[in-house]
C-alpha cells in the first residue's frame, strides 16, 4: 500500500476504535487487551498519543527513565496518560486527531499502520468484538512485520514455518503449514497467542 492509502486506513481505524471504546462499560476499559500486561485503556492512550507525541528531550527522559526499554517506555507513556484524563476525553482525542499524520521521530508511516490495526484487535478480541481488518492494509501490515525483525523478530522465531492466508493473497516462509484469515495472521506476526484460536496448523512436512 502507497502512503495516501495507508493514512487512509489508519485514520479510519482509530475511528472505528473511537466507536468501539463508545460502547463500553467502566469495567470493560479495565479489560486486560491482547497486549501484555496493558490495560484497554492502556491500549487507546497509547493509539491516541501517537499523533500528539513528546517532544525529542521529552522522549530522552522518558527513555533514560525506562531505563532504554522502549517497551517499558511505550508502556509508561500509555499508562501516565490513561490514568490523566477520563475515559470519553481518551474518546474524543481518537475523533480529533483521526487525521493527523503527525507521528514520533522514531517511526513512520508503515510502522503506524500495522500498529494501528493491531491495537484495534488488541481491545477488541478480548471483548468479545469481531473486526475484521482491511485485507489489503492487514497484507502489507504482515510483510512489514515479517520483513523488520525488531520488535517482533517474526521472520525468526516464526522460522520453519509457511504462513498463508486463507482469505487473501498472502504467504511467507517455507516448511510447516500455517493458515487462516489475514487478521489472525497479523496477530500471529506480532506475537498475540490469542491469534492460534483462529490458525490451523499442518502436520510437520506437510505445505
Amino acid at each position: 500500500m502507497d502512503r495516501e492509502a495507508s493514512w487512509q486506513v489508519i485514520s479510519a481505524q482509530r475511528l472505528v476504535l473511537a466507536d468501539l471504546l463508545d460502547s463500553l462499560t467502566p469495567d470493560q476499559w479495565e479489560t486486560p487487551s491482547l497486549c501484555a500486561g496493558w490495560r484497554v485503556r492502556d491500549v487507546a492512550a497509547h493509539v491516541a498519543l501517537a499523533p500528539q507525541p513528546p517532544g525529542l528531550l521529552a522522549m530522552i527522559g522518558e527513555g533514560l527513565r525506562a531505563r532504554g526499554s522502549f517497551d517499558r517506555l511505550n508502556h509508561d507513556l500509555a499508562v501516565a496518560h490513561a490514568e490523566s484524563r477520563p475515559a470519553p476525553a481518551l474518546t474524543d482525542e481518537l475523533r480529533t486527531l483521526a487525521g493527523s499524520r503527525r507521528l514520533p521521530v522514531v517511526t513512520n508511516y508503515r510502522n503506524a499502520l500495522f500498529d494501528t490495526l493491531i491495537h484495534v484487535q488488541d481491545v477488541a478480541v478480548p471483548l468479545g468484538h469481531s473486526i475484521t481488518m482491511p485485507l489489503d492494509a492487514a497484507c502489507a501490515a504482515a510483510t512489514r512485520i515479517w520483513e523488520m525483525g525488531w520488535p517482533f523478530w517474526a521472520r525468526r522465531r516464526l522460522r520453519g514455518h509457511r504462513l498463508a492466508a486463507t482469505d487473501a493473497d498472502w504467504s511467507v516462509g517455507t516448511g510447516t503449514l500455517v493458515t487462516g484469515p489475514i487478521t489472525a495472521l497479523v496477530l500471529h506476526l506480532s506475537g498475540r497467542p490469542a491469534a492460534m484460536a483462529s490458525l490451523r496448523i499442518a502436520s510437520a512436512g506437510r505445505g
